[in-house]
């Protein structure tokens, strides 16, 4: 008697696959930038108060520090060596308190709801990190705009710029997850606001946004080569106004850490609901 040979069973149309859970995160990702263009239409005065702190930096930090050359940036004047720092400062403050957002998401009982929808917890986390991205892209136009009137000479490329929009939301991506992390952690919006605030500056002084690594510490230039902000700053730079730049270990530095961050805050969201 011979035996039928058995066909597999058929994909459950419950079951979309990887193809189709990638297609769902990709939506996912989409849908969430395009809310944040919704706040951002709808309270344009934000992009102007956060634009304050920048603007005092490139005008009086930089334009002070230029006229009396007391940080040595060779054929760069200052203020053009401060511009794309400040550019990163600005992504960075943005990103970094992104984990109140969610916060405030548990409270009023809408993450628990995303949380049983079929997207997956890393596309969550994923669209967050880049709505905070695309938040800070439309915060550094206003910044970028100020340094033209200033007269920072920056570069006319597109395609540096589009390496510039890159480098703005991955490094945003990294500081957002890294934000979304301490908020799994400490499950209080007080708390993670003052963890933001006390890790916030040591960052942006750890980093290469103000001096040349040169004129460090030996101590603080091993910080500096840990800190993402450093490689972000590094790219910006080299992009915007052309000095010497490792742009394949920058974008590298910065992908490898923003999917590291994502997977972190990722296993730490179901904790955040918990809590």
């Amino acid at each position: 008697m011979s035996v039928l040979p058995v066909a597999p069973p058929a994909a459950s149309a419950e079951d979309p696959g990887p193809l189709g859970t990638l297609a769902t995160a990709a939506r996912r990702v989409a849908t969430m930038c395009l809310v944040e263009l919704q706040r951002l239409r709808h309270d344009r005065s934000e992009l102007v108060t956060r634009a304050v702190q920048p603007a005092l930096w490139l005008l009086v930090f930089g334009q002070v520090f230029t006229r009396i050359h007391a940080i040595p940036t060779g054929d760069t004047p200052y203020l053009d060596f401060l511009a794309p720092g400040i550019l990163a400062q600005s992504a960075l403050f943005i990103a970094i308190f992104y984990g109140i957002q969610i916060i405030w998401e548990r409270d009023a009982g809408v993450l628990s709801k995303l949380l049983v929808t079929p997207t997956p917890r890393m596309a969550l986390v994923t669209a967050k990190a880049f709505a905070a991205g695309v938040r800070a892209v439309a915060q550094a136009v206003v910044v970028l705009l100020l340094a033209l009137v200033l007269g920072v000479a920056l570069s006319p490329n597109p395609l540096h710029w589009l390496g510039v929009v890159v480098a703005l939301l991955l490094g945003s991506a990294f500081f957002c997850c890294l934000s979304i992390t301490i908020a799994g952690l400490v499950l209080s919006r007080d708390r993670l606001m003052g963890i933001g605030q006390a890790i916030t500056m040591p960052l942006f002084f750890a980093s290469n946004a103000l001096y040349p690594v040169e004129l460090m510490p030996g101590w603080l230039q091993v910080i500096n080569h840990v800190n993402p902000l450093s490689y972000e700053v590094e790219a910006l730079r080299g992009l915007l106004i052309g000095t010497p730049a490792r742009l394949w270990l920058d974008f590298a530095v910065l992908l490898l850490a923003a999917a590291a961050m994502i997977t972190i805050a990722s296993s730490l969201l179901p904790r955040l609901v918990r809590g």
